[in-house]
């Protein structure tokens, strides 16, 4: 790629510096000071799935209060987060944020209970899963120019979107991005920061619920570390402003303690391109040989026991596997309750496809009015 208007001398030898990119699927005449990064980053943000983030779910579901994280919400907190770790690594910054605005867009309402309910029901006709689907969307669903289907990324935020690998997210890697090899340091950047993201953020919107109380985090060390860091020199009377310091400190410990690291495995390995880092068996940017690595296990942990697995949540979750299962059923049955506009998609997808496609797409809010619409009697549809 030439006449990119990325400042070289910023970056460090093992960044992705948009000039080496391999380049879009369709070609197309370069912006005369936009960096192809930077305008994959603007493609995501002008499209309808990244909009519709803003009513998914990431713990709660959106009619439970609007107080909590939405998808959306907490992909803005991982751009954030990676962006700061990309900065202070001289990473190119604005490939992670393009990452990190993707990382999730391909996820269907409900959070992991949808894309469990989806995943079930597609068991035999290929499966789901939200990274491959995240890459569908950039590169089919969304429609938006003349010339060509979906955004037209660059071949290295699409790989960002599919190697995302996180506790959460495994998985299957097409031949095109070569499954064998690590992604660049900007996509591992956006996995470790969503780890950190949401690790610190469900455990804010638990503690906000009620559903987690401050006491049952007592024999968590991090937790306590940080606590001890915001009442070292005065006792914060507003509790409410006592967890918000100790989750922003939370964040912060653990982002100071993985650039850190990460700058010693950067030195260590001798890392002074992006064939070395593609050459290495482990990722780079990781907490694996870090002490907070045990602590960061220790909060996974407790959140999947007292968060995650509380009963509200997983009656949340189930409702919502319930009635997904229920409307794609209908659809399967009759094809014609479709909305305008799948038609075409149906002539040359299969119909497992076409309904996967359309209910992954949905927010929480329209997969509920829908519902209502195929199966309450008094509903206008």
């Amino acid at each position: 790629m030439t006449n990119n208007p990325t400042i070289t001398s910023q970056l460090a030898p093992y960044a992705m510096n948009g000039s080496d990119s391999k380049g879009r699927q369709h070609k197309e005449p370069e912006h005369a000071y936009r960096g192809v990064f930077q305008r994959d980053r603007d493609r995501i943000i002008h499209s309808r799935s990244f909009r519709r983030l803003q009513y998914k779910t990431q713990v709660f579901v959106n009619n439970e209060g609007d107080q909590y994280r939405t998808r959306l919400t907490h992909t803005l907190e991982v751009v954030q987060i990676a962006r700061t770790i990309a900065k202070a690594l001289n990473l190119n910054e604005s490939l992670v944020e393009a990452i990190a605005l993707a990382h999730d867009i391909g996820h269907t309402p409900f959070g992991h209970a949808g894309e469990d309910a989806l995943h079930e029901i597609m068991k035999d006709h290929g499966g789901f899963e939200h990274n491959q689907q995240g890459l569908r969307v950039v590169d089919i669903l969304e429609e938006r120019y003349p010339d060509f289907i979906g955004l037209n990324l660059t071949w290295e935020v699409r790989e960002g979107i599919i190697k995302h690998d996180t506790t959460f997210d495994s998985p299957t890697v097409p031949k095109e991005f070569d499954p064998q090899t690590l992604p660049t340091l900007e996509a591992q950047v956006v996995d470790i920061a969503d780890e950190i993201a949401y690790n610190t953020h469900d455990l804010d919107d638990g503690i906000s619920s009620g559903l987690i109380k401050e006491s049952d985090l007592n024999d968590i060390a991090i937790w306590n570390t940080a606590k001890n860091i915001v009442n070292k020199n005065t006792t914060i009377e507003n509790k409410h402003i006592e967890t918000y310091q100790i989750i922003r400190t939370l964040i912060n410990l653990h982002v100071t303690e993985l650039v850190s690291k990460s700058k010693e495995m950067i030195q260590e390995l001798g890392i002074n391109s992006q064939e070395k880092v593609r050459q290495q068996k482990e990722k780079i940017i990781t907490f694996q040989h870090s002490p907070m690595h045990e602590n960061l296990k220790e909060l996974s942990k407790f959140l999947y026991e007292n968060l995650y697995r509380h009963y509200k949540v997983i009656r949340m979750s189930s409702k919502a596997q319930r009635f997904m299962k229920e409307m794609f059923n209908v659809y399967l049955e009759d094809p014609k309750q479709l909305p305008h506009g799948t038609e075409e998609q149906l002539s040359n997808t299969p119909i497992h496809r076409v309904i996967c496609d359309y209910i992954a797409g949905m927010t929480d809010r329209y997969a509920l009015d829908e519902y209502k619409k195929l199966f309450h009697p008094w509903e206008k549809v």
